[in-house]
């Protein structure tokens, strides 16, 4: 069990350091997901199901599909008609 609990822990740490040092911002919001479905397994681990559900749902749910809307928003995120058309433009441009 104290194995388990040590892998959870290093596993959060490096999730939590890939988060701040990613360049690619969709690559961060799956990492930062990632890392709250681990903290929920850690909140199981400690027989705290109430905070697991909760972090489960809202730490990797909810927050993570407003992070994905962010970032389509901001068109970080392209479309799958988007992608086609700039790659026209650029042939066009040539």
């Amino acid at each position: 069990m104290e194995a388990l609990n040590a892998i959870l822990l290093l596993f959060m740490i490096v999730c939590a350091l890939a988060v701040a040092f990613t360049k690619n911002l969709l690559a961060a919001v799956i990492i930062f997901m990632a890392q709250g479905l681990a903290m929920s397994v850690v909140w199981v681990l400690l027989q705290s199901p109430d905070l697991a559900i909760t972090e489960a749902s809202v730490g990797a749910g909810v927050s993570s599909i407003l992070m994905f809307a962010a970032l389509r928003k901001i068109h970080a995120i392209k479309e799958k008609g988007e992608a086609d058309d700039d790659e026209e433009e650029k042939k066009e441009a040539l």
